[in-house]
Order: structure tokens, then sequence, then C-alpha cells
């Protein structure tokens, strides 16, 4: 008997393997297109609605405060019913909530649909992860996570683009109603494209699995299987694993880096449209167009795409768990920066390239780590854990944003204030990362 999971890990990846990675880095891009439709779109909210900044920054949370309770509630169903089928419903409630989102006509129907559409996010995103580290092999498997996390900023770079052009032509509804046709389009794609993760199947060893297996083992082109294996007690264990002493160090660490990080990041990614644009009645705004700011956050995630990429490559020479702490470091001092560039654009769109690149890398080191640290059975569970715990924390920092502006601090106090975040995240990479179950990572 050949173990299906030793046979992944051992042959190289097959083309259905390459597809579904591929099809994770554009699911994950949708998560990019999210965030950046809704930073895109609030100028023309704030102008048509008469939003004040802390109103403003409330609604840019809602998305988050829904992909944190999506990843806390909706992820661990990963590891209960399958990769696939939550995959495909987290798609549904996306598309809905994109496109109800173009109808909303207030700030309280508006965060409705925001939340919706963050649930069917964070339910997405643990998925994705363990999909991405399950269907590739033992070599490239921190490519594989590092590529599917690259489809965040391609998203925003390539949704920046579009959002661009649709706010050139119609008004800021039209970058939600494109979001819901490219949640929609994916539906199929998973229907033909992606099959259940082997390691899940394996994992639950219900009737009919073995069959399973083998038929995707073929469309893989690996050698089938007569019995799965045999799973110790440890491999059978509950969702509540991640609290268990060989994992609860890992699960804090992570959870606390990441929230401290994605305080940082979701800071610039919300409100670099609002600072770098047409400077409003208090004083916010750089005096740039719509188009011109829009350009700025792609600069920024080019730049994410081009540090993420880089991790990726370079994880396994210099390690994983040292280039996350540089890279943290490298945010926390890029965004501080940030605050202190010169109203040029081409000098703001070199810092923010900067900073895309290290903010992006550090969400794929801490992606890795958690792909790495986290065994099958609670893989989903605990990403979703530091995913969801994270998001839902950093739906505060818009708001914090909204009010540190609204209160009359200039961008040179509020991009250190906010970079403090990523800085608290170094510390406690260093500090946590040497007790980490994955003494390799």
């Amino acid at each position: 008997m050949n173990d299906p999971r030793t046979t992944i890990l051992n042959s190289p990846m097959s083309r259905l393997q390459i597809i579904a990675v591929a099809i994770t880095v554009g699911l994950n891009a949708l998560d990019g297109f999210d965030v950046v439709s809704i930073s895109f779109a609030a100028p023309g909210i704030a102008n048509e609605w008469g939003v004040q900044p802390a109103a403003l920054g409330l609604v840019l949370s809602m998305g988050l405060i829904g992909m944190g309770f999506g990843s806390l509630l909706i992820a661990p169903l990963a590891d209960v019913i399958g990769r696939r089928p939550l995959m495909l419903g987290c798609l549904v409630a996306m598309t809905i909530g994109m496109f109800l989102s173009a109808t909303a006509d207030n700030v309280y129907i508006m965060s409705i649909w925001r939340v919706i559409t963050g649930l069917g996010i964070g339910g997405m995103l643990a998925s994705i992860t363990a999909v991405a580290a399950e269907f590739s092999n033992s070599r490239r498997k921190d490519l594989a996570v590092s590529i599917m996390t690259v489809g965040y900023p391609i998203g925003v770079v390539s949704g920046g683009l579009v959002a661009a052009w649709l706010l050139s032509n119609y008004d800021w509804r039209a970058v939600f109603i494109f979001g819901g046709i490219m949640s929609a389009l994916f539906i199929p794609l998973i229907l033909l494209f992606l099959p259940e993760s082997i390691s899940f199947l394996i994992q639950r060893d219900k009737p009919g699995s073995l069959d399973r297996v083998n038929r995707i083992l073929t469309r893989m082109g690996h050698p089938t299987s007569t019995a799965l294996p045999v799973l110790t007690k440890a491999e059978r264990g509950s969702p509540l694993d991640i609290f268990s002493p060989g994992l609860r160090t890992t699960t804090f660490v992570l959870t606390g880096a990441y929230i401290l990080h994605i305080l940082t990041f979701y800071y610039m990614q919300t409100w670099i449209p609002r600072i770098v644009g047409p400077q409003g009645t208090n004083g916010l705004g750089m005096g740039f167009t719509q188009a011109q700011a829009a350009g700025v956050l792609v600069w920024a995630n080019f730049g994410g795409v081009i540090g993420s990429t880089a991790l990726g490559f370079f994880a396994g020479r210099f390690g994983l768990k040292r280039l996350t702490t540089m890279v943290t470091l490298g945010t926390a001092i890029s965004v501080a920066a940030f605050g202190l560039v010169a109203p040029q654009l081409g000098t703001i769109q070199a810092m923010v390239f900067v900073a895309g690149f290290f903010w992006n890398a550090t969400i794929v080191g801490l992606y890795s780590l958690a792909a790495r640290n986290f065994p099958t059975h609670v893989r989903a569970t605990g990403t979703g854990f530091m995913i969801g715990v994270g998001r839902a924390g950093a739906a505060i920092a818009p708001v914090l944003a909204g009010m540190l502006f609204q209160s009359g601090l200039s961008l040179s106090a509020v991009s250190p204030l906010m970079a403090v975040g990523s800085l608290l995240a170094t510390v406690l990479l260093v500090v946590g990362l040497r007790h980490t179950a994955n003494k390799e990572a």
C-alpha cells in the first residue's frame, strides 16, 4: 500500500495540481479586489452621501468584520465538510454581497452587504491556504502557498486598473457589479477543475473515500492506492487541537503577529486612495485625482507581487522564520516613512512600492508558517483562527485612522502611529517563533 499523501509529496506536480494552485491565486485575488473596491468607491460614496471620515471608516471596516467572523465561524467547516463545498458556498455569499452592495443607498445598508461579502471571503481564505499546501509536493509547498498569497496584490493591481477605468466612465456602483461578476465566474471553474483535497478525504475516511482518492490520483497521473492509510490518534484530533500543548504557542504567536501586522496593512490599503486623492472639506487629501490615487495603490500592490514572490523563492534558502521577521520590520519602517513623504506623485509611488513589497511579503510568511505548522485535521481551523481574529481585530484600523485624522492629526503623525502594529508584530515573532512546533520553518 502506498500512502497517497506521500505520493503527492514526492512526485512532480501534475497539470491538475498546478491548475488547483492557480485557482487559489484567482480566489485570493478576489479578496484583494474586494478591499480595493470599497477603497476606490469610498470617495464617490462619501461625496454622494455626505459621509464624514469617521463614518466612512466604519463602512470600510464592515467587510473586515465580516471576514473576521467568516474565518472564525465558517472556515473551520472546511475541516468537517471539505475544502471544495465550503469554497463554493463562500463564492455564492461573495457574489450576492458584491451585487447587492451596488444597490445600497445609505451607510447602514452598505454595511450589511459588506459584512455578507466579508463572511464569504473570510471562510474562503483558510480553505485556499489548505488547498495550496495539500495539492503541492514537498519541494514546492512553500512556493505554492506564496504564489497563492500573491493573488491578493494581483487582485488589487488588476482591480485597481479596472476600478480606475470604471470610475472614469461610470459611478462607484460599477466597481461592485464587476466584483460580483468575477466572483460568480469562479463557481464553474471550481466545479470543473478543483477536486476535493486528498489529505482531507483520508482524514475523514468515509465510505467511498478510497474510490474518490483513486479517481483524483488518476486525474493527477499518479499511481492509485489499494487502501487508505491508518491514521494515528493525533491525526484524528479535534479542531480544539490548535490550543493543545503542542500547537497553542504556534496558534497564539501567529495570530498575535497577524493581528498586529494587519492593523498596519489595512490602514494603508484602505486609506491610501483617500490620503492621496482630492482634498476634502476637512483638509484631508493631497489633491491628486481619484484615478491618480487609484494608481498609487496599484504601485503599492505591484510591490506586493514582487515581495510575495521573492519571499516564496528565498524562504528555503534563508529560512522562513528569519525572512518573515525581517520583512515585518521592513513594513513598520516603510509605513512610518510614508507619513514623511513629499506630496509629489513619483515620490509617493516609490514609497508605497517599497511598503507594499514588505507588507505583502509578511503576509506570505505568516500564511506559509500556518500551512507548515498546522496539521491536516486543523489546517483550515488554525489558519482560519489566525485570519479571523486578526481581521476582526484589524477592523478597527480604518476606524482608528479616521478618528486620528478627524482629530486634526497630520499624515506625518498618523502613519508612524499606525506603523506600530507591524513593529510589535516583529517583536512577537522574534520572541515567539523559537518555540513553534515546526523547528524547520
